[in-house]
């Protein structure tokens, strides 16, 4: 098959990871053809190509692992920008029209209003119809903490996207329920595949425990418990910083490990500061993927408490490592963190509870073994972007099959 992905930014991040790890599957496992179309830019998280600058023609960089063909579209970015947008939208119908794809398959809020817009209405194949279009949903682009005209806006958005592709993915059912509660489209449209990642490192995690703990300072009697997130709004670094006041005090030896980056470091230092609580958080600073394994290896226990995120990569990742998770019940959160079972889920804001639950794992060491054993049989074959791409792959040869069928009847 000929298969084109189209995501705005190829920074490092989950729904990046994920479509890279497709592009690479498809053609190392399956001989497909593949193009990645994306934008420019890069951010503080890093670039997920490698790219130290968008190349002016958009040839593709030197990955590290199986190479995929990659087309840079300068215009394409993610701020909304109508001149650039329009200008986006015809170089992506030029590019497809050259690469002449079986299948689109877009990613992201805006690529993927864009991408499903030209595959459907602009793109013409030269074999006759249009392509198959695949969208899929990585985290909604409207959410609750939006103002009610950003929120209709995005929804409507969506609606008439969800108009111009054949069927979508969702990383999670709860995104599934989402779209459908938005009146994007009905529920059959939807198929929910789990974002797929190399387990095979996270496996691995405690190979690296004592040098990780070592080089922070982490003593062997410290429980350590973790967030991976960005330093940024509503990833609920504050609650979880206010709820370890109470945790420390029932259990000193707990030390806090933040992983990650962002605009708001400063202010939390300043809130850990206030609260008494220096010695007991570690800030690693950003962290190259490769390295996220280690970090976990480092944990006894993971939080996540961000108040808007389609299925966080960290809760799975942990999980398959050893480790059991609390999170705020948002989302697809549910789908993998099971109360007493792979870990606790806590109602978004009972930082009450959320320290409760820490301090409860924190003096239960065997609880925390068993909790993470069960987190790593049930879910690790689930998370393998083998077994992702398998079931993407078979999605798209039946929707092929139906829509050549459509044409020939």
């Amino acid at each position: 098959m000929r298969i084109a992905h189209v995501i705005t930014r190829m920074i490092i991040g989950g729904a990046q990871e994920n479509t890279l790890l497709n592009c690479q599957d498809l053609i190392a496992d399956h001989g497909d053809e593949v193009l990645l179309i994306c934008g420019p830019e890069t951010g503080p998280e890093g670039d997920l190509l490698g790219r130290t600058h968008a190349a002016k023609d958009g040839s593709a960089e030197r990955l590290k692992s199986q190479p995929v063909p990659v087309q840079v579209i300068d215009s394409l970015r993610r701020s909304i920008h109508p001149v650039r947008d329009w200008q986006a939208a015809g170089e992506l119908a030029a590019v497809l029209n050259n690469f002449d794809p079986d299948v689109v398959h877009t990613h992201s809020a805006k690529a993927g209003l864009l991408g499903r817009h030209v595959a459907w209405k602009q793109f013409k194949r030269s074999s006759g119809g249009r392509p198959t279009v695949i969208h899929t949903v990585h985290g909604a682009p409207f959410h609750d903490y939006q103002s009610a005209s950003a929120k209709r806006f995005f929804i409507a958005c969506e609606r008439w996207a969800a108009k111009r592709c054949h069927h979508m993915i969702s990383v999670a059912d709860a995104m599934t329920d989402l779209m459908v509660a938005a009146g994007v489209a009905p529920r059959d449209k939807f198929t929910t595949i789990s974002s797929g990642m190399d387990v095979e490192p996270f496996l691995a995690a405690d190979d690296h425990r004592a040098s990780v703990r070592q080089r922070y300072g982490i003593n062997d009697e410290h429980v350590v418990v973790g967030k991976i997130a960005r330093l940024f709004h509503l990833k609920g670094h504050e609650d979880l910083i206010r709820s370890a006041r109470l945790v420390v005090d029932a259990c000193p030896q707990v030390r806090f490990l933040l992983v990650g980056d962002g605009v708001l470091r400063d202010e939390l230092k300043s809130q850990i500061t206030s609260l008494g609580l220096v010695d007991h958080f570690i800030f690693t600073g950003l962290v190259p993927p490769r390295e996220v394994p280690a970090m976990i290896g480092a944990m006894d226990l993971l939080v996540h408490t961000s108040y808007r995120e389609g299925l966080a990569r960290a809760l799975p990742q942990a999980l398959i490592a050893g480790k059991p998770v609390i999170s705020y019940d948002i989302d697809g959160a549910r789908e993998v963190v099971i109360d007493d079972q792979t870990g606790y889920l806590v109602t978004p804001g009972d930082e009450c509870g959320l320290a409760n639950r820490i301090i409860h794992l924190a003096k239960h060491r065997e609880l925390r073994l068993q909790q993470g054993r069960t987190g790593q049989l049930r879910f690790t074959n689930q998370f393998r972007h083998q077994t992702m791409t398998k079931q993407i792959r078979e999605l798209y040869c039946q929707i092929v099959a139906h829509n050549q069928s459509s044409l020939t009847s």
